[in-house]
């Protein structure tokens, strides 16, 4: 099926902004995607309609109280999740990983193990790290295969033991693009009686989670890596959330998720979450998906999956023809369905930063550095202070932006050398 790309497009305002007449390529979404004005419109109508704090009898406050309500409803919608009781919604990623790792600490003691992946993002690694400090906690590193670029199976299960209390893992890597195999490491650490923390940042804005399917124990994600709003969200297994104590002020609810949603909730954000949601709803709809919002959802992610694999593709194609430059990851076409279009790359020689530099002086957008990836560039051997050059694609970015993009890195890489020989 199609891909109506201009319909699309039409729906986030910033893809038409200009700088000076040049127009812009957005190709930094693994650090933030744009919002479609849906999004936006939610966000200031709360915030001139409904902008109340919670608990109250006045109207503001009982429409604030449906807000919020309606954002734990379309995450669970949008993660699969059983109950909106599940949900916690937080600042972000890192503060909603260090919060649960304090209260996940009260429950291990002095010996108890922790596995932690050498893919993962850093705020799926220090929290942990730190907890282990605190307590004396054993840390095992899970090292990714460098010919597959994934964490393998037999990798995680000759690290287990029965003192093993958690698993941390990531769903795809901000690097490398690699999608591991979460179900099937799931399974293995829940068999050995570990907890298992997902890592989903990277992966949702590309593809449908279910939580209930991949059968780990908490997965969290940011909206504002998939079109909606800065913000955190947390999913908890409904039995294991309702069994853990937090760290809370004494006089706040006890009840979930309440009891681990610190302090004045963004009720803005929250709406322009929702919105992020409806915005995936919407698409899947468009798509001919009808029935639940769960169901257009999939439908979306089907749709715009098969849009974003062959966009990643090219440009994949297109970098190869580069000598000296190295992609770190996957770049078999016929394995495309095992990475996000995320891609990372070095060249002999050449600092990623000045590449960079002179890209985004032509209004492409893009980053370099390691990203957080911190044990990534580690153990590939890539001075941290360098880290990588990193193009990601979302599936508002054309074929014609992924060619004006390739040409550029061409011409820059081909400048670059020649001022240096």
């Amino acid at each position: 099926m199609d891909f109506w790309i201009d319909a699309v497009r039409a729906k986030f305002p910033a893809l038409s902004l200009t700088d000076k007449g040049r127009r812009r390529i957005y190709l930094d979404n693994p650090a933030g995607t744009q919002v479609p004005q849906s999004v936006a419109d939610a966000v200031s109508r709360c915030l001139l309609t409904t902008n109340a704090n919670l608990g109250g009898f006045f109207d503001t406050t009982v429409a604030a109280q449906g807000i919020g309500d309606e954002a734990h409803l379309a995450m669970a919608d949008f993660l699969g999740a059983a109950s909106p009781q599940e949900i916690i919604i937080g600042a972000n990623m890192t503060t909603l990983t260090y919060h649960m790792s304090r209260t996940l600490g009260r429950t291990m003691k002095p010996g108890d193990e922790i596995i932690l992946t050498r893919t993962d993002h850093e705020g799926n690694v220090s929290p942990w790290l730190q907890l282990a400090e605190d307590l004396g906690l054993v840390v095992r590193w899970l090292p990714f295969d460098q010919q597959s670029w994934q964490i393998e199976e037999a990798a995680l299960a000759a690290l287990l033991s029965e003192r093993t209390r958690l698993v941390a893992l990531n769903y795809a890597s901000n690097l490398t693009g690699s999608i591991n195999r979460v179900k099937a490491l799931t399974g293995i650490a829940r068999r050995a009686g570990a907890l298992v923390y997902v890592d989903a940042v990277q992966f949702a804005p590309h593809g449908l989670i279910d939580v209930q399917n991949l059968g780990c124990d908490f997965l969290i994600c940011s909206a504002y890596k998939f079109f909606g709003p800065h913000m955190g969200i947390l999913w908890g297994r409904l039995d294991v959330i309702d069994a853990l104590k937090p760290y809370k002020c004494r006089c706040s609810s006890n009840a979930l998720p309440e009891r681990f949603e610190l302090g004045t909730p963004q009720i803005e954000l929250m709406a322009g979450l929702s919105a992020a949601v409806d915005y995936f709803a919407e698409l899947g709809a468009a798509a001919g998906a009808q029935g639940s919002r769960r169901l257009k959802i999939a439908k979306a992610f089907e749709v715009s999956i098969a849009y974003e694999n062959p966009l990643a593709q090219q440009l994949i194609d297109g970098l190869s023809d580069i000598a000296g430059l190295t992609i770190h990851g996957i770049t078999d076409p016929k394995r495309i369905n095992e990475r996000v279009p995320t891609v990372s790359f070095t060249v002999e020689g050449i600092v990623p930063e000045t590449i960079v530099r002179q890209m985004n002086a032509e209004n492409i957008f893009l980053w370099s550095g390691h990203n957080y990836a911190w044990e990534i560039v580690h153990q590939l051997g890539i001075p941290a202070e360098q880290g990588v050059v990193r193009i990601g694609i979302a599936h508002y970015n054309t074929s014609a932006e992924i060619d004006e993009t390739l040409e550029s890195v061409h011409r820059v890489v081909a400048m670059l050398r020649q001022e240096r020989s």
